[in-house]
């Protein structure tokens, strides 16, 4: 199959490597060559492995899976630990990844590589652009792409640590600041917190982002839709938001947020004292400032000292989609078929659950994309199959990914033991219902 044939190229690494990681305290299994990135790529394939903790990527034919070239260097493309989160995506040839550049991964990073423009990172080891971030997805639209994540707040004066949701961007045509200021580093990187919540005297939050759809086209917009929960010392719950793209982009030409002291509060900066041209915009060709090496000093240094949005992303509607909550899964994975139904006209959400089971929705938004109660529960599919599988465990039946073959009218579950194979309909159960 083209899995097998896929595990045949990615090799594992040497002995003596995978000896050493283990004399140093790392589990066998975890000095296995894990896949972390696997992307199109000029009718090819684009692969990045762990590769005992040496992470490597290399360029793959499409249909022999025949190694292209020479391997590169997988730091700040792949993580070290296969646990550690991550994402890439190549855009205008250029390859964009999150992940974190070392073992202990201490140092989280968006990174650009492999392409006509210069590589870029962001800030090393500074509080304010990460504070322990756990990437989700990455996705490309118009001159920025934009990454969501969560990650360790720093803008609350809590006793205890809380986290939250966040979407940063960066600009396609960044190149770096000056010699002075960000050189070699994004001079575009801007974050905002996103806000899925149920309103209310006091706002009921989903805080922990766990998934987002590709953006997809509703009634004239570009939307995203995403899945939260609650944390584990909160009430059991979680959510699916949706996100105009935007409104979403608008709040990137608000105000900034900024905490004057490191004993006081996080406040609004005062437009008059944001420097000119505004911190975080890309350069254009044609203007005074055509290239972001150009940018003044004093405008770097702001955008350095202030990723921060003030104003939040709200959600459409102002609350969720739909909201589960008081139940014994967390809902943390998600695929939408927009092309659904007899007439591929409807948009159908598959969202995985913790405990390996898919619940089915119809989405029937109005024209505002506004309505919550035209969301429609279909169906719980029993995704896990023990017998397939060959055990039976909480661990066992966490779902890794879930994706949608359109080809076959299928979903694939990935667990940790076992891929399954589930039909989007099941018409043959229901007399009445139409494929």
């Amino acid at each position: 199959s083209f899995f097998q044939q896929l595990l045949l190229c990615l090799c594992a690494s040497e002995t003596r490597t995978v000896w050493k990681r283990n004399a140093a305290g790392v589990e066998w299994d975890e000095c296995r060559n894990y896949m972390k990135v696997l992307l199109s790529r000029q009718g090819g394939l684009f692969i990045c492995g762990t590769n005992a903790f040496n992470p490597l990527c290399a360029n793959y034919t499409g249909d022999t899976l025949e190694m292209v070239g020479e391997t590169v260097s997988g730091m700040a493309r792949c993580p070290y630990d296969p646990k550690h989160a991550n994402v890439a995506l190549f855009a205008e040839g250029n390859l964009y990844t999150a992940t974190v550049t070392d073992f202990l991964a201490i140092d989280a990073v968006i990174y650009r590589s492999l392409g006509d423009n210069p590589a870029l990172r962001t800030v090393k080891h500074d509080s304010k652009w990460f504070r322990e971030p756990y990437f989700v997805s990455a996705v490309e639209w118009g001159p920025h792409v934009y990454f969501f994540f969560r990650e360790m707040a720093m803008e609350f004066n809590y006793l205890e640590k809380v986290v939250v949701s966040r979407v940063a961007r960066v600009c396609k045509a960044d190149q770096g600041g000056s010699q002075r200021v960000l050189e070699k580093q994004w001079t575009s990187f801007l974050k905002a917190r996103l806000n899925c919540s149920i309103p209310g005297d006091s706002h009921f939050y989903f805080n922990l982002l766990h998934s987002t759809s590709p953006i997809i086209r509703m009634h004239g917009r570009d939307i995203i839709l995403t899945v939260f929960s609650t944390p584990s010392n909160s009430i059991p719950g979680s959510a699916v938001c949706a996100f105009d793209m935007e409104q979403l982009a608008g709040v990137f030409d608000g105000r900034f947020k900024e905490q004057k002291s490191p004993e006081s509060i996080w406040t609004p900066v005062p437009d008059e004292v944001v420097p000119k041209p505004r911190p975080g915009g890309c350069a254009v060709r044609g203007s005074k400032f055509n290239s972001s090496n150009s940018f003044p000093d004093d405008m770097l240094t702001f955008v350095k000292t202030h990723p921060l949005m003030d104003e939040a992303v709200p959600s459409l509607g102002q609350r969720p989609w739909i909201v589960r909550t008081m139940v014994r899964y967390q809902l943390n994975k998600m695929v939408v078929d927009t092309n659904a139904g007899p007439y591929g006209n409807q948009t159908v959400l598959f969202l995985g659950s913790s405990r390996g089971t898919i619940l089915k929705f119809l989405v029937t938004p109005n024209r505002d994309n506004t309505v919550t109660s035209n969301n429609v529960f279909l169906e719980e599919l029993e995704g896990y199959n023990p017998d397939r599988c060959g055990t039976d465990s909480p661990q066992a039946r966490q779902l890794l990914s879930l994706t949608l073959d359109r080809i076959s009218h299928s979903l694939l579950l990935a667990f940790p033991s076992c891929v399954i194979k589930v039909p989007v309909a099941r018409c043959q159960l229901y007399s009445r219902c139409m494929k």
